[in-house]
């Protein structure tokens, strides 16, 4: 009884990793176009006590940022460059999809191991 327990706690805390992740994703979304911003990347840790999946600490991509022509600019140097963001929308939208698949694979166990112990609650009924 206590693994089904166990299970609904494990899927419960990989879906809130997974959009903790979403959450991140859609900020390198959103500042795609903002002058010096750095892609947030999120790691995931295990609690060995608990074996939860948790978030760790939120890091920066310290990849360098595109420069971008635009002599208009206000930000733009004496070249008529400025830093631009790094993020790439196509890593982002492939690290959506994959957030979205994981937390609908979290949530088919969630409910899968919610139907075993209703289940299991009704056999105790009898």
């Amino acid at each position: 009884m206590s693994e089904l327990l166990q299970s609904l706690s494990y899927s419960a805390s990989g879906m809130q990793a997974q959009a903790t992740r979403l959450r991140h994703v859609s900020e390198n979304i959103s500042n795609a176009d903002t002058p010096g911003y750095h892609r947030k990347l999120i790691s995931f840790q295990e609690q060995l006590d608990s074996g939860q999946v948790t978030t760790g600490p939120v890091s920066l991509d310290q990849s360098p940022l595109q420069s971008t022509y635009d002599p208009s600019n206000p930000l733009a140097d004496d070249t008529g460059h400025f830093d631009g963001s790094n993020v790439d929308l196509v890593t982002e939208m492939a690290d959506a999809r994959e957030a979205q698949r994981s937390y609908e694979a979290n949530l088919r166990i969630f409910d899968q191991a919610r139907t075993m112990t209703l289940s299991l609650f009704e056999l105790l009924k009898r």
